[in-house]
């Protein structure tokens, strides 16, 4: 028996071990990233084809062309041998500045708030932010990306390791106590023009243990009104975007209810498998009981559209097709039309803490990468015709 409490003593902790394992991984991920973005780690974007370039501006490859050989338009950075055009996504801002398609907002067109949701891991709710943040800074959006989730895989898409860059998040501006921060104090710029993000870090936990005590508090209604904190921080930075897009955690605790009151809109990511949607249907309910809760409190939870997207989809699968199927059956009405495919494109540019729009199509076979592409741009660009609905447009 001594002998075992010896050895038992000598080894590590599972406190001492998880913390070992979890700098290790956090170290070895640092070098990963200054190999992959040297020389200072800082995320670069690549160049953009005549057709992207296009479909982002809104007309014709031909009529670029055409202006650029009547030196209206803008010079490409690179042109090739064979007379390919590459420009940068700030160039694709100053054409639609020369041709006058800014999509921005006017006059009492209000900022429109997505919130992403979904009470299971896994759904490719981070995946879908990230892209859908992405494409409508490159449709000329002024956005504003969010990340709520306090593991911040949207937050390390970007570059940002959170436990070494020590960057501020959310919960700076969220938190209850003397040291809070306007969120102007806390928006940091990406790789992309036209998109900015508030990051996460672990920090982000406490306003889930710290808003039922300030709720408990007599000497201030700050927590019984918590709702209304992340709309009331939004107000701050109203004129400089267009859209904010929130990646919420995968729970359904009071960050998410606190983007959900803020949100003029709601996506929800399922996955098109049994499991997931008997998790969805109890999600479902536990958010209508305490959306009622809050509305009872007063405040209205108004929302312009919602909408169920299918992601990670398999079309050749014959039991995810019957879940769509399931689904349509009931409602409708309130699914996206266009699906969010499953392809090995997404998950291997993740790999590189990339997404489709910064990885270079050669690095895979042209059929894979189109492929994913396609179904992107179909479902983001399903998510801006909603926007400009809300406007009016």
């Amino acid at each position: 028996m001594n002998v075992r409490k010896a050895i038992s003593e000598a080894l590590p902790s599972f406190a001492e071990t998880i913390l070992d394992q979890g700098s290790e991984i956090s170290s070895k991920l640092d070098m990963l990233r200054f190999e992959k973005f040297p020389p200072n780690a800082q995320k670069s974007l690549r160049l953009f084809t005549l057709a992207e370039v296009a479909d982002f501006v809104g007309v014709s490859q031909s009529y670029l062309k055409k202006l650029h050989l009547q030196g209206k338009g803008v010079e490409p950075t690179t042109v090739t041998a064979s007379g390919r055009r590459y420009y940068t996504a700030e160039q694709m801002d100053e054409l639609r500045a020369l041709l006058d398609r800014q999509p921005h907002r006017k006059g009492s067109e209000k900022l429109q708030v997505i919130a992403v949701v979904n009470f299971k891991g896994g759904s490719g709710k981070t995946t879908t932010s990230a892209h859908l943040a992405q494409y409508l800074a490159l449709s000329g959006y002024r956005v504003l990306a969010v990340d709520l989730d306090p593991q911040a895989s949207l937050t390390a898409l970007y570059g940002i390791q959170p436990e070494l860059d020590e960057k501020p998040s959310f919960y700076e501006t969220l938190r209850y106590d003397e040291k809070r921060r306007p969120i102007t104090d806390i928006i940091q710029p990406t790789n992309f023009p036209n998109l900015d993000i508030v990051p996460a870090n672990l920090e982000l936990q406490e306003y889930e243990y710290e808003t039922p005590l300030a709720m408990q508090r007599k000497d201030t209604t700050d927590g019984k009104l918590f709702y209304t904190r992340i709309g009331t921080a939004l107000t701050d930075v109203d004129d400089r975007y267009d859209v904010v897009v929130v990646d919420c955690p995968p729970q359904l605790g009071y960050l998410t209810l606190t983007a959900l009151t803020a949100a003029t809109s709601v996506l929800i990511t399922v996955h098109p498998q049994m499991l997931d949607i008997m998790s969805m249907s109890q999600f479902l309910l536990m958010l209508g009981d305490i959306l009622k809760s809050i509305e009872g409190a007063g405040v209205s939870v108004s929302l312009d559209w919602f909408r169920y997207l299918i992601t990670r989809y398999e079309p050749m699968d014959i039991p995810q097709q019957q879940m769509v199927g399931f689904m349509q059956s009931m409602f409708a009405q309130h699914m996206m039309r266009n699906h969010m495919v499953k392809s090995t494109a997404v998950s291997d540019a993740g790999l590189t803490k990339q997404t489709l729009y910064e990885v270079e199509r050669s690095q895979f076979s042209p059929a894979t990468y189109d492929r994913a592409r396609e179904s992107t741009d179909a479902v983001n660009a399903e998510v801006a015709e909603l926007m400009r609905k809300a406007w009016g447009r």
